[in-house]
């Protein structure tokens, strides 16, 4: 998430307590090979994490630490990474490894030559662990620069058991049966969704569920890449379908306005918090940990997900998003850093993280069985066994200014969409005018 929870096998259990390679890992980590051969040396890891994100994370490097000798730095950026990590570099201060999470900030990375191919070895376990699909994200002009060490699933529709039901509804299979069902819940007194209106990045994550099941992944990454104009007809038809949810009143928690003054973390309370308001809330796995932490709801239990439905007759999407970890090239121990992205590439390292929840991992070599519930395990069933058909969040791939920053571009254009979607034409013009000045810069 940019912007922006067991039971261990005894094999991935073994190995975190020894500090050795994990079950399928194929070999002696690289990253000092357990022998401290990295002592006395810091690496500094930048990244947009804070609260319980950034302390998950923190106990991958305390185990890269102690594996290695090395010391770990991590330094919080906020959202802006490219801003961040721009003046850092400019000030002499880069850090050695940043984990960034759009594909489109990795590639202006790389095209400004601030990067570091990846080794070899860490090559190796990607092509070993990884869909392919994983390595094009993290590679320009057929050179490897970024490892993807955790992942989002962005397929999936999470709500309240209870309110469904009460309601007498099942999860749907089908778009048009989950707007049905939702018409079903709000009979039964409460709205159907909460919607973050507030984040227009949750807005551009309908789009791209929609779009992907009902126009297919070939126009899906013709129009990432912006190949394909934004004024096209299958996106004047996604916006049409979005726009059927979007303009009922009746389905949304509050109506429009109240959506478009409810932030992502706003959204999931309106669902799971002591005063619910909706009985389902579409967005990304990481919906679970704000769910349990923050709500204290219990997952599996009294908070579930169904995939985001089939539309139109197409095939379920299945959306990701991800952060990406490179090593830069003017950072004071880019040595050091480079290990730590060979050890990030094991199934051990994706094993700490995995335990302590709110994490999934593309490495197929990791075993379900690290994961700490039934939901995530089957949340990342689901990501690794989409294989090359997973498509990468689509204004994650876009230049920042069209599908990255607040109050501009595709954030603002489908925040004034929820407003207003009675014109999916003129939408599509305005963000067609919006992507072709950004593309251009």
């Amino acid at each position: 998430m940019r912007r922006r929870t067991t039971m261990l096998s005894s094999c991935t259990a073994l190995a975190l307590a020894l500090g050795a390679t994990a079950c399928g890992g194929g070999g002696p980590v690289s990253a000092g090979g357990g022998d401290k051969g990295l002592s006395g040396q810091t690496v500094t890891v930048a990244g947009v994490w804070s609260g319980t994100e950034q302390k998950n994370f923190q106990k991958v490097l305390d185990a890269f630490s102690e594996k290695t000798g090395a010391k770990t730095q991590f330094v919080s950026t906020g959202d802006n990474v490219s801003t961040v990590v721009g003046s850092k570099i400019e000030g002499g201060n880069a850090p050695d490894v940043v984990m960034v999470p759009q594909v489109g900030v990795l590639q202006q990375f790389a095209k400004k030559g601030w990067l570091k191919p990846l080794s070899a070895t860490t090559e190796k376990s990607v092509d070993a662990g990884y869909a392919p699909v994983w390595k094009k994200y993290g590679s320009v002009d057929g050179h490897l620069y970024g490892l993807y060490f955790k992942a989002a699933h962005k397929s999936t529709v999470w709500y309240s058991p209870d309110a469904l039901d009460q309601a007498g509804v099942k999860p749907p299979k089908t778009y048009d049966a989950m707007l049905k069902a939702g018409h079903t819940v709000s009979d039964s007194g409460l709205a159907a969704f909460s919607i973050a209106g507030e984040d227009g990045w949750t807005l551009t994550d309908w789009f791209e569920n929609i779009y992907l099941s009902q126009a297919g992944p070939e126009k899906y990454d013709a129009l990432a890449a912006h190949k394909l104009k934004w004024t096209d007809a299958s996106v004047v038809r996604a916006l049409t379908t979005l726009g059927k949810l979007f303009k009922d009143k009746q389905l949304i928690a509050g109506g429009q306005k109240e959506a478009l003054n409810t932030d992502f973390p706003g959204s999931v309370e309106k669902v799971f918090g002591p005063k619910p308001e909706a009985g389902m809330v579409y967005e990304g796995d990481f919906v679970a940990g704000v769910a349990h932490d923050q709500f204290g709801r219990t997952i599996g239990t009294d908070a579930n997900f169904f995939p985001f439905p089939a539309v139109d007759g197409g095939k379920a999407p299945v959306v990701s998003g991800g952060d990406a970890a490179v090593v830069l090239k003017d950072g004071k121990n880019a040595t050091a850093g480079m290990k730590l992205l060979e050890y990030l590439a094991t199934p051990e390292a994706a094993a700490v993280w995995a335990k302590a929840g709110g994490f999934l991992s593309p490495n197929k070599k990791l075993d379900l069985a690290s994961y700490g519930d039934d939901v995530s395990r089957a949340t990342a069933k689901s990501l690794v066994g989409a294989g090359n058909s997973v498509r990468f969040d689509m204004s994650d791939q876009a230049p920042a200014a069209f599908g990255g920053t607040k109050g501009a571009g595709e954030w603002k254009l489908l925040q004034d969409f929820l407003r207003d979607p009675s014109d999916p034409k003129g939408t599509a013009a305005q963000l067609e005018a919006a992507a072709a000045k950004a593309y251009k810069g």
